[in-house]
């Protein structure tokens, strides 16, 4: 089948008759693709000398602290009713 076809087809009308059910034991048993990574994006920000001067007194790898530190409020942030910012902004 093209591609085309499949994408103008309405929802109802695909038939999933021959795609077995995902129970609770699949996904209880479900892992993450350990082959998966995040991107990485080269960037300059502008941090304040004593932050950095923290951050590198904390040993090697402080730019994946940085990261860590951003993805742990990024990801409490989108937990938060609303998704913002606004609970971390100063």
């Amino acid at each position: 089948m093209e591609k085309a076809f499949l994408k103008a087809q309405p929802e109802g009308e695909i038939d999933y008759s021959e795609i077995p059910p995902l129970g609770d034991a699949f996904w209880k048993n479900a892992v993450r693709n350990p082959f998966y990574r995040h991107t990485k994006t080269s960037t300059t920000v502008r941090i304040d000398s004593d932050v950095l001067l923290w951050l590198r007194a904390q040993g090697k790898g402080y730019q994946s602290l940085i990261n860590d530190i951003l993805r742990r409020v990024m990801l409490e942030s989108a937990q938060s009713p609303g998704g913002d910012m606004s609970a971390t902004k100063m």
